[in-house]
């Protein structure tokens, strides 16, 4: 795992400042401690930060094909490289390395941009053809690794595996993008391809990007989607049966390493289901680690435990202080943007344990966007139910005016919440499910900025990032839409971000067997109500793990991998709040409501309401402005 970043002349062949280019690529040291290599030509440089992880004696970067004419700088893993490196000899080429690195570079001499649909693994990499005077930009189909991008107004084009490998560059401009600011108190986070900063990007899950000297940049080009092309012919028992096989495979392929390996077990369905098949194909004990909280409420450790017992693992749990808030400005540095989830906090934690033991580390994301395990795809397959049922002429003003005069009762249980139930149906599809999954819905938001920055908005609305997703989504099955949704949003912009970030933080690498994309594929042609049925989430996942993982450890309810805020803003954190958000940085920003701030903070702080989400990504949203602007 690595931090790569580079800089491309668009226009000619300008000397590349080396000194320049080498802060870059030291900004990023903290993803790959390990070595460093830079290659500047005229118009041309390319830095690299490595993390060693297959064949540790070579494999240094940027490589070059034998000729020197093609160069690749590279972050991630391609799993099945042997393979396509068997492949490539076959066509003549001779390799000098047996890393994955040298086959990148030579299956790009022999396919092109087709290259990437030879690749399995997660990635984010730029090839430089000088003959052809081409540079090649690429991410892995599901975003597990990031790459970002920007244009200057020099005419140099600019990239790295980090938001700060950018920043370094003097021409960057720290221009905020009204609409990201939408975006992030929304989801949470900036989904891609935007970042905080006006015209900058991220490059999207399953695109590639072309770049030929002389001519003007193209837009992405997408050479992935997942199809949710539904096998109608799968029976639930061929499925129970398939799943665990396709899922070990995924596992194995995922185990390649020069370096000690291990896994998380959180004591959820995911990690589990990934320690038990690693258990069957390891000889040795799989070192497994877990964070425990002193709170019972955010406490798994237990279920970890029992997991880690089962298998006979070599495991370690470590205790996290219930006020470990120590971290908020660090990991505003470690995003570089604004980012709300504040499971960072614990992810950090479990990253900076596991690099005790290991350098590779497997996890269970992406399970809950696979299997429909999050509650929220229930509570909105049964909205829609209702929606689909009665026309939206009665639906809309009907159940609008009861959502307005029902009083609120947010601390009722959801099934009681009347008025939140009727604001429900009475949206459309897209913005019920934006309703459900937003930090602040749009009412808060509206209370929350000013009229001046409203202005700047121009009419833009955050959920016009669903809407662009649905256009093209293959499916229109209420479950399957919003599976889809997330994989397009918050899983490479929410958790994939976070732990990527929390990882390479302590130089681990983090691989996601779960999002392997032949697994994905499979996963999405199954029956929607295999994966939900009833009120049960991952129903086909659980029951192929029953003869591996015991019932309390499938059927029991999700408790998630989060912090005690609410506690935290009216205890220990009560001052910090008050004096950060009404701070002359966040006023000076012109963007906020300063009465509304007041209030925010007063209801929470007097127990009328649970507003810690909200504060939350109002804390970050501050420690990213002192830090950065």
């Amino acid at each position: 795992m690595c931090g790569i970043v580079g800089i491309f002349d668009i226009n000619g062949k300008r000397e590349i400042d080396r000194n320049l280019l080498s802060r870059m690529n030291e900004s990023q040291k903290h993803r790959g401690p390990n070595e460093g290599g830079i290659h500047s030509e005229p118009g041309l440089g390319f830095g690299h930060r490595r993390l060693s992880i297959i064949d540790l004696s070579s494999g240094q970067q940027p490589l070059f094909n034998r000729e020197g004419t093609v160069a690749v700088t590279y972050n991630g893993e391609i799993y099945n490289f042997m393979e396509i490196r068997q492949d490539l000899e076959n066509l003549g080429y001779e390799f000098r390395t047996r890393c994955d690195t040298e086959v990148i570079v030579y299956a790009w001499e022999a396919w092109g941009e087709e290259c990437l649909i030879h690749f399995r693994g997660m990635f984010a990499f730029a090839i430089w053809d000088r003959l052809q005077e081409t540079l090649f930009l690429a991410r892995d189909r599901l975003g597990v690794k990031p790459l970002f991008y920007t244009a200057l107004d020099n005419g140099l084009f600019i990239f790295g595996s980090e938001l700060k490998s950018l920043k370094v560059h003097p021409k960057f401009l720290h221009v905020i993008d009204p609409t990201s600011v939408e975006d992030y108190f929304t989801y949470g986070y900036i989904p891609d391809p935007k970042t905080i900063y006006n015209n900058v990007y991220k490059l999207s899950p399953g695109f590639s990007l072309t770049l030929k000297r002389g001519q003007p940049i193209r837009q992405p080009k997408q050479y992935w989607n997942v199809s949710f092309n539904v096998d109608k012919s799968i029976s639930e028992l061929q499925a129970i049966e398939e799943l665990p096989t396709r899922l070990r495979e995924a596992v194995d392929i995922h185990r390649v390493s020069d370096v000690p390996l291990g896994a998380f077990l959180s004591g959820g369905v995911d990690s589990s289901a990934v320690v038990a098949m690693m258990a069957e194909l390891s000889d040795d004990p799989v070192k497994t680690c877990c964070i425990s909280f002193g709170d019972a409420a955010f406490n798994e450790s237990s279920y970890a435990q029992q997991v880690a017992d089962r298998f006979h693992t070599c495991h370690r749990t470590e205790q996290v202080d219930s006020n470990d808030f120590s971290l908020i400005d660090k990991l505003a540095g470690l995003y570089d943007e604004p980012y709300a989830d504040s499971s960072a906090l614990p992810t950090y934690r479990v990253c900076e344990l596991a690099r005790k033991e290991v350098t590779v580390a497997l996890s269970g994301d992406g399970g809950d966007e696979n299997f429909a395990g999050y509650r929220r795809y229930r509570w909105h397959v049964y909205e829609e139910r209702f929606r689909r049922s009665v026309p939206s002429s009665i639906r809309r003003p009907v159940f609008g005016f009861l959502g307005q005069i029902y009083p609120k009762a947010d601390w009722a249980p959801k099934f009681l919440r009347a008025k939140s139930t009727f604001q429900a149906v009475a949206r459309d599809t897209l913005e019920g499910y934006l309703h459900g999954v937003s930090v602040m819905n749009n009412e808060q938001r509206c209370l929350l900025f000013s009229q001046n920055f409203k202005s700047q908005l121009q009419g833009y609305h955050a959920i016009e990032v669903l809407s662009r997703h649905a256009a093209r989504s293959p499916t229109q099955h209420p479950l399957s839409l919003v599976q889809y949704l997330d994989m397009k949003t918050y899983l490479p912009g929410d958790i994939l971000t976070k732990v990527d970030r929390a990882s390479m933080a302590h130089a681990l690498e983090v691989r996601v067997p779960l999002l392997d994309y032949k697994l994905v594929e499979w996963i999405s042609s199954l029956p929607p109500e295999l994966k939900m049925r009833g009120r049960e989430g991952k129903y086909i996942f659980k029951k192929s793990m029953e003869k591996y993982l015991p019932k309390d450890i499938l059927y029991r309810q999700k408790m998630g991998f989060s912090v005690p805020l609410r506690q935290w803003f009216r205890g220990p954190l009560r001052q910090t709040v008050q004096d950060a958000l009404l701070n002359p940085i966040m006023l000076d920003s012109t963007y906020f409501n300063v009465n509304y701030l007041s209030k925010l903070i007063n209801q929470h702080l007097n127990g009328s309401h649970d507003n810690s989400a909200s504060l939350w990504s109002l804390l970050m949203y501050e420690s990213f402005l002192r830090q950065n602007l």
